[in-house]
């Protein structure tokens, strides 16, 4: 069998667990620059605020609504969701960590559990040791566990937050209550395919011929209509090392300043190293990233990118950092305004395994060097040991002005009891 596990409007209830005072309240969490709507409590989709709504169109709204609208709270965010994740791994030892928010769990030997049970315990526990509300649905398959999740959410009072499809009687129901474009795995092109069959509700996918449904959609479509027949063709994925690591950010504001993207530059390039030596691996090419502003329409408009091919691969923040910038200074237009720039590190082999070079090598001092920043870094956090062309005191330049405090990441902004 299989669970899916999916915290309840994870980032409104990471913000509640720390401000009661939300409970109950319509809540909206802004994307990176307080641009637009990426999250909404249960309140807030009843008032018919929609998702993605740009908040500067819709502050009126909000405040007459009586919305609290929130910036992105990362750290939090990112913190709770281990901590969650962390909780499932004591049920079962085999979970696929799928997004910030929820998780695959699969139960091995649980041939005599009662799952309706143990999906509340799991329940009982989050709630109880991180005040995170989450929905579990039960299933034979990954596919059918997505709907059981969905009905879970969708029917709290009589579920109590948890559903098992465990019979066929149960599975039949299912697929004939949810709607084809609901479907997990069923995007716009495959659904389109399908409303032209006459396909609404994901019954009438799963009824479709097997041959049909290989042709005109391949092993992927075909497993997916496995899944939902109740035969398992989806295993938990494992963790694997990434070929390719990018860090990409919008800026605060729009800058034509080249130093300061240079900055910017510098730092996300810094956090790919970061990221290339805690998985054990070294690049061999990087790719900058320079955008303006696409919604400016009037302003001049500007988009380029560069490759930088390095001799030898690396994992140094020093040799891949001097290379982002240098590429700016390339592809940077005088006179356009900047909006988004990023860098990403590609051809990625092992640390410890690739081809030496004859002649070209990285300086051996590098290295330790590395490691001793890393230490440190992970000692004190907020990377306070930085490159000399970096900010010293902001890694990311996000206008986050409705930030709440980082409760349980940055020892300054803890709860104080009175």
């Amino acid at each position: 069998m299989y669970a899916l596990v999916d915290c309840n409007n994870f980032y409104a209830s990471c913000e509640r667990v720390f401000n009661p005072s939300l409970q109950n309240k319509p809540i909206a969490i802004l994307s990176n620059n307080d641009g637009c709507v990426i999250s909404r409590s249960d309140e807030a989709k009843a008032l018919q605020l929609p998702m993605g709504a740009p908040i500067f169109k819709w502050e009126g709204f909000c405040k007459t609504n009586g919305i609290t609208v929130l910036s992105s709270n990362y750290a939090l965010y990112g913190d709770m969701s281990h901590r969650v994740m962390a909780i499932l791994k004591q049920f079962t030892p085999d979970v696929e960590v799928y997004s910030i928010d929820e998780a695959f769990l699969e139960f091995k030997g649980f041939d005599h559990t009662n799952f309706t049970d143990y999906g509340g315990e799991i329940r009982q526990r989050i709630l109880k040791w991180t005040g995170i509300p989450t929905c579990v649905g039960v299933a034979p398959t990954k596919a059918l566990s997505k709907v059981a999740n969905k009905i879970a959410r969708k029917f709290p009072k009589e579920t109590k937050g948890v559903y098992v499809i465990d019979s066929e009687a149960k599975r039949i129901k299912a697929l004939k209550w949810m709607d084809i474009d609901a479907v997990w795995g069923i995007g716009r092109g495959f659904q389109k395919k399908l409303n032209a069959k006459g396909c609404t509700k994901a019954i009438d996918f799963v009824n479709l011929p097997d041959a049909w449904v290989r042709k005109n959609f391949g092993s992927t479509g075909f497993k997916l209509k496995k899944e939902l027949e109740g035969i398992s063709q989806l295993q938990l994925d494992e963790p694997t090392t990434k070929r390719a690591i990018a860090t990409t950010r919008s800026f605060d504001y729009s800058y034509d300043d080249i130093n300061y993207i240079k900055e910017r530059v510098s730092t996300f390039a810094t956090i790919c190293a970061e990221k290339l030596r805690k998985q054990g691996s070294s690049c061999y090419m990087i790719y900058v990233i320079l955008q303006s502003d696409k919604h400016k329409k009037n302003a001049e408009q500007h988009k380029a990118s560069r490759v930088v091919n390095l001799p030898y691969p690396t994992d140094s923040s020093l040799i891949i950092s001097t290379a982002a910038v240098s590429a700016v200074s390339q592809i940077f237009k005088k006179g356009v305004k900047y909006k988004r720039a990023g860098v990403i590190v590609m051809g990625l082999v092992p640390t410890d395994n690739y081809q030496l070079q004859m002649f070209d090598h990285e300086n051996p001092k590098h290295k330790p060097l590395m490691r001793t920043i890393d230490k440190l870094n992970e000692k004190y956090a907020n990377h306070k040991i930085k490159l000399g062309n970096q900010d010293l005191k902001r890694t990311w330049k996000m206008r986050q002005e409705r930030l709440s405090p980082r409760y349980t990441t940055n020892i300054n902004d803890i709860i104080v009891v009175k």
